[in-house]
């Protein structure tokens, strides 16, 4: 297993020597994912259609510019009710020559939130993103916005980052800046087998308003968990924790490796209707084991407690989804997944099982996942 980011490691990935930038300016790295899949039939919360469809395809253009700068452009392909949508997910400059182990993004990036966030929904070990993630964040939030990021020098890793965003990806409002974020985690090996890291974050929503859920709501849209790329439920304050442990024997985690996660998500004051226990919240769990190096196979249980607003007053709703897919990766570009669903729900009229097989195939430039 390779070890977590030190503070020298992460400055040498973070310097490009000059001659290299000059070698490569006109060539940027281009890659592009393909996400196919074929689902039974609808469930509760999904961002994926019945049927056979496309899932999250991207192309990715990336580069260094010159000795203090890189940059990412990454545009999202998806297909809904038969229709091919285009979103322009990433476009952003990051400096990379920054003194005293800072960094600084600007553009439309994914924040940094939790676990998952950050992470391309093709990096993912199942087919889609926790409950909690699609009500709350809308799989993945990204938006338009500056990030500071300070990795401080200690023995172990440890990052600490703010945000600050337009925030109408999240909800609609009127506030120039209108999310802000601020997120730490740290994390170290044990040994030469195993290696954890945890972290904790919180979201600053001022777009909320008390517009959200008014009595014109559509129900249906939160059976289909819409196609807004957006969070269906927002309130004011988001808090996030996560926790991440890893095993691979002699740190090889090539031929074998076991993960274990999970994330806890919170949100209050809803609107100016909400009392004090009208939140949201909720969480997963979720053990991925590589028994082979092709072969992977997981679990994950989740639940999502949510109140659904709907003038002065919420409606109940909660949903509980068992996961377990099964993974077979020829190589490092290509996964074909088998995945099981079965959802628990109360409020959610298309709640059901489903069984999904999808591939994710890469070609092209494609570095390495985050920890």
């Amino acid at each position: 297993m390779k070890p977590l980011n030190t503070c020298a490691g992460a400055l040498a990935l973070a310097t490009f020597p000059f001659t290299a930038i000059q070698a490569n300016e006109l060539n940027p790295d281009v890659s592009v994912i393909l996400d196919g899949y074929y689902k039974q039939n609808h469930t509760a919360l999904s961002h994926r259609d019945e049927g056979f469809g496309l899932g999250h395809t991207e192309l990715s253009l990336s580069s260094p510019i010159d000795d203090l700068f890189e940059g990412r452009l990454t545009a999202v392909l998806e297909d809904h009710d038969g229709e091919t949508e285009l979103e322009l997910e990433e476009a952003f400059l990051q400096t990379t020559g920054m003194p005293y182990n800072l960094s600084v993004r600007g553009g439309r990036f994914l924040s940094q939130v939790g676990y998952l966030n950050s992470r391309h929904l093709h990096e993912d070990d199942f087919v889609e993103r926790p409950a909690a993630y699609r009500a709350l964040l809308g799989s993945h939030y990204f938006d338009d916005g500056l990030r500071l990021n300070l990795l401080v020098p200690t023995p172990f890793f440890w990052q600490i980052g703010a945000e600050a965003f337009d925030g109408g990806r999240l909800s609609e409002g009127e506030e120039d800046i209108g999310v802000y974020t601020v997120n730490t985690r740290f994390g170290g090996d044990i040994g030469g087998s195993q290696s954890w890291q945890a972290g904790f974050s919180y979201l600053n929503n001022r777009q909320i308003h008390g517009d959200h859920g008014d009595d014109d709501h559509e129900h249906d849209d939160h059976d289909h968990g819409g196609h807004a790329h957006g969070a269906e439920y927002t309130g004011e304050n988001l808090y996030i924790t996560d926790l991440v442990w890893k095993w691979a024997p002699g740190g090889n985690n090539r031929q074998q490796q076991l993960t274990l996660s999970g994330e806890y998500l919170y949100v209050d004051d809803l609107n100016e209707h909400a009392a004090s226990d009208d939140v949201h919240e909720g969480w997963y769990a979720s053990a991925v084991y590589q028994f082979a190096p092709q072969w992977s196979a997981g679990a994950r249980y989740g639940q999502v407690e949510l109140k659904e607003a709907h003038g002065d007053h919420f409606h109940d709703q909660e949903l509980k989804e068992t996961d377990v897919m099964l993974a077979w990766s020829h190589s490092h570009f290509s996964t074909v997944r088998l995945q099981y669903t079965h959802q628990d729900a109360h409020g959610f009229e298309e709640a059901d099982n489903t069984v999904m097989l999808q591939y994710v195939m890469s070609f092209g430039a494609h570095g390495a996942h985050g920890f």
